[in-house]
């Protein structure tokens, strides 16, 4: 797989379910319950992934809090779009690992892992290990004390400009 392919699973997974829809929801039900709704969702959508697990749908259902607290921080999508991106590329072309439960083809390193499930992943790849939500709360904590203030607005949310009208001459 071409790097452009890892690109565009990142911005068409990101734009579908933390793009209008989270923009959407947030303005009936608030930002954090659509987007643990949509995180849901994401990881309903990838359980029928060909060896996917119940810790690779968690996972799964981590990572879509996680860029929706990017997009909560940064109000858009390029954070999660990036951090997508790079992390289905690394797995999937440069270690060689399943992710999601795909195996990988065309890799640059071939890996190959022993130990138990818990560790390794097993089919699903590391996103199934007890490492992977660890580092994710790792990545959370860090980047809410680089982005500290919450950008994201919907248009409910957007003042309004109220422009005093300039006095009629007589």
């Amino acid at each position: 797989m071409g790097c452009a392919t890892f690109v565009l699973v990142g911005l068409a997974e990101e734009f579908a379910f933390r793009g209008y829809l989270q923009y959407t929801l947030t303005t009936g039900i608030g930002f954090w319950p659509s987007a643990i709704l949509l995180s849901a969702l994401f990881g309903f959508a990838h359980a029928g992934n060909p060896g996917e697990s119940r810790a690779g749908v968690i996972s799964v259902v981590l990572f879509g809090l996680l860029f929706c607290l990017f997009l909560s921080r940064t109000g858009n999508l390029w954070w999660a779009v990036g951090f997508h991106t790079g992390w289905d590329w690394g797995q999937t072309f440069f270690y060689g690992v399943p992710d999601s439960g795909i195996a990988p083809y065309h890799n640059l390193f071939g890996s190959d892992f022993s130990g138990p499930r818990w560790l390794t992943g097993g089919t699903v790849g590391p996103e199934a290990s007890i490492f992977t939500p660890i580092v994710l709360v790792v990545v959370a904590i860090l980047f809410t004390r680089v982005y500290r203030e919450k950008r994201y607005q919907t248009a409910a949310q957007t003042p309004l400009r109220t422009e005093t009208p300039a006095p009629l001459s007589v």
